[in-house]
């Protein structure tokens, strides 16, 4: 009866730690009661994987208009125009440097960013794969996103999440902007509302 007893308290701790169904989640104390209405989603941070910089973040772009939670999505190309000068530009990467260093978000760039995109939220997208690959005899593309919300307003890590997408093919390669709406789009679902 003991077993049997833990095995179940076994089986629920497990169905419980995996309902998040993303590989690594955090919220912040703030989570529950940020409720922004615009949010802009940042150039995509892609280190070797150039090519994802655009298509990673427009199908962010697009999964949040989806969820009709913000009164606004900002669309990329505003984003972008928003860092074509020198100044903007260098902001952004001193703030992604930081964010990347240190894991802490810095609120007086944070803010000054927001005010940027004019935006009440930032998603801060990061490409971790975006890649076709062969493993043990199995062709597949694969997409990795690392995401961190922050709160414009006061520069606040609000939310943050990981998770990898990978699909299977044999004879016709998945595009991968594909496998990253996907991808987006659950990873989205788990943002706090």
């Amino acid at each position: 009866m003991r077993k049997m007893l833990a095995g179940l308290v076994g089986v629920g701790l497990l169905v419980l730690t995996g309902c998040s169904g993303l590989q690594e989640m955090w919220e912040g104390p703030s989570a529950a009661t940020f409720k922004p209405k615009t949010i802009a989603v940042l150039p995509s941070m892609v280190g070797g994987y150039e090519g994802a910089r655009e298509a990673s973040q427009q199908v962010l772009v697009s999964a949040l208009g989806k969820t009709r939670r913000y009164e606004t999505v900002v669309n990329s190309d505003q984003v972008n125009g928003a860092f074509a000068a020198k100044e903007a530009s260098d902001l952004l990467a001193a703030y992604y440097s930081k964010l990347d260093t240190t894991g802490q978000s810095d609120p007086g760039m944070a803010i000054k960013l927001g005010q940027l995109v004019q935006a009440d939220a930032l998603l801060i997208p990061k490409v971790n794969n975006w890649e076709y690959g062969r493993a043990e005899g199995d062709s597949f593309g694969k997409v990795g996103l690392g995401l961190r919300l922050v709160d414009a307003n006061n520069g606040a890590l609000v939310w943050k999440a990981r998770h990898d997408k990978v699909k299977s093919y044999m004879v016709f390669k998945p595009a991968l902007k594909d496998i990253a709406e996907d991808l987006a789009e659950t990873m989205v679902k788990q943002m706090p509302k």
